[in-house]
């Protein structure tokens, strides 16, 4: 192919020769092979006399061609099948009026420059319409200038708190006159933009 890339159609036929000729990792065996019974090779001597099979004897090779492809490709399949099921969990079932809270993974903040300091998860939201096993509508405040409908790998069910399990804020306290807090300490700083940050 040129370098102006204009010229692609001309390769077609010999890429699709060489896709139709290559094994199958999951098949084991060229597409060629499961479609016609044999390999198709370029060139070769026309004029050398060999065998020609029965018909009894083609249907029996290529029936066999397709179970061992059949074979392996359901081998692949239990494969692949049980290497993502390791990943996979149950789907929740939800209903509508369910409290979740809503990732803020795909979310953007303007206001908020670093990402790893935000919460994973705000919320909590109700569900006003379970569209699909996959897909809920949530009821979210008119500020939030996002789509509705989302996935439910973006949802997670909200615990109410426990009595006496949330944390309660520091109270600020007055320096010249202005209401500060004070740090405990100071976990990590790294500089954007040229302006520090801290992460305290």
């Amino acid at each position: 192919m040129d370098h102006r890339q204009k010229d692609w159609p001309e390769w077609l036929a010999s890429a699709e020769f060489v896709v139709n000729n290559k094994t199958h990792t999951a098949t084991k065996v060229s597409p060629f092979m499961a479609n016609y019974g044999k390999e198709v090779r370029m060139g070769g001597n026309i004029r050398k006399k060999g065998k020609v099979e029965s018909a009894m004897e083609f249907v029996e090779r290529i029936k066999k061609v397709h179970e061992e492809a059949e074979a392996a490709l359901k081998k692949t399949q239990e494969e692949m099948k049980r290497y993502v099921d390791r990943s996979r969990k149950e789907t929740e079932k939800w209903k509508r009026e369910d409290r979740v809270l809503l990732s803020t993974k795909d979310l953007v903040f303007k206001e908020r420059l670093v990402k790893k300091l935000m919460e994973r998860y705000i919320g909590s939201y109700a569900i006003e319409e379970v569209v699909s096993t996959n897909v809920v509508k949530l009821r979210l405040s008119s500020s939030m200038r996002i789509h509705l409908v989302v996935n439910v790998s973006q949802i997670v069910q909200y615990k109410e708190q426990v009595r006496g399990q949330k944390k309660e804020e520091g109270k600020p306290v007055k320096v010249e006159g202005v209401e500060e807090w004070e740090v405990e300490k100071v976990l990590n700083k790294k500089k954007i933009r040229g302006v520090e940050k801290y992460l305290i």
